[in-house]
């Protein structure tokens, strides 16, 4: 199958040695150029990934939002994929991925990639897992949000589709590293709120959200059929609402 169209693949990289060759090894053959940031990496993350790519960059650390728009400013194809270090694309999403690629006209501007959440040995199929996120677009005129964590990708002007397949996503390399991103999030969560403006409202409504996240995702939207770690999952989130929204208030009471 001939491409007709061109494709970027980018990604920001630190300390990913034992698990960025999946991901690579997974666009390795549809990507036309590969473009890793890397801020900082101290194990074997920079030496595996130039043998897929000689566009390897170092870099400070401006916060997500911001690194991958520095990523973006390097792609010089058609097309844009953006993905992270601890996912991959399974043999289904990438057929689908070289298939669209071929077509004369592509009428989308941008398409969602359906999430596969893989954690503790189990691929979730419902709760905040069961979403599809934004991560194919068209180059000219997609531009990030500089935000300094769950950064969001604006395409350019047009419709959004949804590709086939799964992005595997090995969200945890065990429960600690869990523990330990999801405290890093809320506080970045609390950090963009409070720069925004947002308020917090008191440490009740905190309480009071952390709550509603763990009843929206485990019974709303059904993540006790993904059993017990669908629970894990639904408490985690719930944890790190109700620490997102305490940081935000400790921020407003410059008690941090």
């Amino acid at each position: 199958m001939r491409k007709i169209h061109s494709l970027s693949v980018i990604l920001i990289t630190k300390n990913e040695a034992d698990r960025v060759e999946p991901c690579l090894k997974s666009v390795a053959n549809i990507a036309d150029e590969i473009i890793v940031l890397d801020s900082g990496s101290t194990d074997d993350t920079l030496q595996i990934c130039k043998k897929y790519t000689d566009k390897v960059f170092e870099t400070d650390w401006p916060g997500f939002g911001k690194q991958k728009q520095r990523a973006l400013d390097k792609a010089s194809c058609d097309w844009v994929l953006s993905i992270d270090a601890d996912e991959a694309l399974d043999e289904q999403m990438q057929q689908a991925l070289l298939t669209l690629l071929s077509q004369d006209q592509i009428e989308q501007t941008a398409y969602r990639l359906p999430w596969g959440v893989t954690l503790y040995g189990k691929t979730l199929k419902y709760g905040r897992s069961a979403r599809s996120v934004l991560r194919l677009f068209k180059r000219e005129g997609a531009r990030y949000t500089l935000d300094e964590v769950h950064e969001t990708v604006i395409p350019a002007q047009g419709t959004t589709g949804k590709l086939d397949g799964l992005l595997l996503h090995y969200t945890h390399r065990d429960y600690g590293h869990g523990l330990d991103k999801a405290a890093k999030y809320a506080w970045l969560g609390s950090l963009k709120y409070h720069r925004k403006g947002k308020k917090s409202h008191g440490l009740l409504l905190a309480l009071l959200r952390g709550m509603w996240t763990f009843f929206h995702i485990y019974f709303i939207r059904r993540g006790f059929m993904d059993g017990s770690v669908g629970f894990i999952v639904a408490m985690t989130y719930a944890q790190v609402n109700f620490n997102k929204y305490v940081g935000l208030w400790l921020l407003e009471n410059q008690r941090s």
